[in-house]
Formats: C-alpha cells, structure tokens, sequence
C-alpha cells in the first residue's frame, strides 16, 4: 500500500514538472493551459511548503530524542520540551497535510456570482431578499472581496425581485458555496396590521464565475432580445431598448439584463451570468454522472425546504444543516457571516476524512 509520504514526494516531483512547463515560452499564449498550470502550481506549493516543514520537524525530533538519551539533570528536562514541541508539531502538520490531500473543489479559487431572490411570502419576501442582499454586501465588505452589482431590481415596496453580484476574492467560492439554499424569516411584516409573525422565505444561487474558456457558446446557439427597462410595477424607467434578454437555446437557458443604460453593457453582463450558469450545469451533469449530484441547491423555494432561519422575536438565527443557532441576529445581517461558514466549512472537511477513511 502506497504510504502518504510515498503520494507527498510523488507531488513534489510534479511540483517540478509544473514550474519547468510554466517556464515554457509558449505557455503564455495558451490562456488555457496558463490557468490550469498556475491553478495546478497553487495547489501542489501549499502541499509542499507543509510536506517540507514536516520533514523538518521530523529531523528536530530524532535530533531532540538522541540529545534526550545522551544529557543528564536540568538540561535532560530541556530536551524533553523540544521533543513534546516537535511532536505537537509534527501532529498539527500530519493534520494540515491530510485536509490538503483531501480531493479539491474545482471552483476554488474563482469568483463567484450570487443571485438572490424573494420566494414564498408576497412583498415580504422580497424585503426579506433585500436584507440578505445587504447581508452579503456586508460580508463581502468584512472579508475584504470585490463586490459587483451585475443586476438589482427594486420591488414595488422598497424590496428586490432579484438581486444578482459578482464578489471578486480568492476564497470567495470557499466561504460562499453553502450560502445556496431557502433561507427562511419569521417576522411581523411592516403590512401586517394585527401583529402577527409570517414566515416568508427567499433563495440565495451560489455560482462559480466561469471564464470564457471554460464554456464554448456559439452564436447560432443564442437567441438575443432587445427591449426597454421597466422598474417596479412595470413603469419604464429607459426611453431605449436597453434591456437584453439572452437565451441559450440547447438548454432553455434565459437571462435578462436591464441594470445599465446601455444595451452593450448589459449583454456583456448578461453573458458572464450566462457562462456561469452553463458551467454550472455542466459540473451538475458531471457529478450526476458519477452518482453525486445533491438535489438543487434551491429546491422549490419552500419555507420547509430551508437551510437557515432568521426569527426577529426571539433574536435567532439557527442553520439547519448543522444544528448551529445563534441568538445575534443584527449582528448575522450585519454580516457577521463567519461563525456559520466556519462551522460549515469544519463540518464538510469532517465528512470529506470520514468519507476518505471509509474507502
């Protein structure tokens, strides 16, 4: 059986590989084989920087354990500490190299577009839609991302029918990929006359933004509309057709853009959401391929089908998938986001060893 430091040294000499074929005069030409080869070097640097570590802690031992043997007195006692430090260490990257090792996502390391929209609830819905909008502005703005409004459209009582951002930030994918889902809020509506708490609900999309060389569309397959704007309750907000409908015919696939005052402008952002969702599809594909495929991420948009729950009258904010609640709902809206991704991220690497160990 092929022992880990066996697979590390493997990585190591790939490692070398990678950095000879990235030296390659012809590679900066290849945009493709550019991204995949950097990606490639990303991944493998990390697993060797710690593998090397390892490697020395592992010499600071045995060099601990033979001074050990050899002293006498207080200095005896002084080695015994270097070898619980060295263990310890070794331990900590034992753990490190093993998540490392652990198969990666494709879409680590890519930007991400999120798409928010109210669901079940009427106006309240949409409200709700734009507090989890604001939600995510905040934590973009918290973890240091880029954030793009590629389209946000107002509802008729100061919401969002949908709200769609491009958040630009190397771990962006990593911290976001679980927020897809029915997010659910039980609340009195600023409508509700007699004081009663309704539960409406609204459903957050989570894609990967692809690159153009990642989704080859041809032109015959697009059918394109032009259009004029229109804001809540249909009034046009544009005396041009601005507006951009593009659908994707093999796959039925539609997105309508009217955010900018140019008809260019939103055909250009209407294609990155396109490109995106065709990427998505095709991973979704892949996966069902290979017996992986999770129900979507967005079901049918019901309240029972929900992965998180926002109560205003008791202050809590509970995560369903991991049985995680908080009673600090201004600060999770705020975009106190991280105590619920880090308790995510934790839960599905302890699946991905379980898994891992189970094969």
């Amino acid at each position: 059986m092929r022992s880990v430091d066996d697979t590390l040294k493997s990585l190591s000499e790939e490692l070398a590989s990678v950095e000879t074929a990235l030296a390659e005069p012809d590679v900066a030409s290849d945009l493709t084989r550019l991204r995949d080869l950097s990606r490639r070097h990303k991944e493998l640097a990390e697993i060797d920087a710690a593998w090397q570590s390892l490697q020395r802690a592992r010499e600071d031992l045995s060099g601990a354990r033979e001074m050990f043997n050899e002293s006498a007195g207080d200095d005896r006692e002084q080695w015994r500490d270097e070898i619980n430090k060295a263990e310890e260490e070794i331990a900590e990257l034992e753990q490190r190299i093993e998540r490392l090792l652990l198969p990666r996502d494709p879409n680590e390391g890519r930007n991400v577009i999120v798409e928010i929209r109210g669901a079940e609830g009427g106006e309240e819905a949409n409200l709700f839609a734009s507090d989890l909008a604001e939600m995510y502005r905040r934590y973009a703005a918290i973890r240091g991302w880029k954030l793009e409004v590629v389209e946000e459209r107002a509802s008729e009582q100061g919401g969002i029918d949908e709200a769609t951002f491009l958040i630009k930030g190397d771990d962006a994918w990593a911290r976001l990929e679980q927020e897809a889902g029915v997010h659910r809020v039980q609340r009195v509506p600023t409508t509700e006359a007699k004081g009663r708490v309704h539960t409406s609900s609204a459903t957050v999309s989570v894609l990967p933004e692809a690159e153009e060389v990642d989704v080859d569309i041809e032109a015959n397959d697009l059918k394109i509309d032009v259009y004029r704007s229109s804001g809540p309750g249909g009034q046009s907000v544009n005396t041009t057709d601005s507006a951009v409908r593009i659908t994707h015919l093999p796959t039925g696939i539609v997105v309508s853009m009217q955010d900018e005052k140019s008809q260019i402008q939103n055909r250009a952002k209407a294609m990155i959401v396109l490109r995106s969702r065709l990427l998505k599809a095709a991973q979704d594909a892949q996966a069902s391929e290979q017996g992986d495929l999770k129900r979507s991420q967005l079901g049918g948009g019901g309240r029972s089908e929900k992965i998180r729950t926002y109560n205003f009258k008791e202050n809590r904010v509970t995560d369903h998938r991991i049985n995680l609640t908080l009673y600090d709902l201004e600060a999770t809206l705020g975009g106190q986001l991280d105590p619920y991704v880090d308790a995510l991220l934790s839960d599905k690497r302890a699946r991905q060893l379980a898994e891992s160990d189970g094969r």
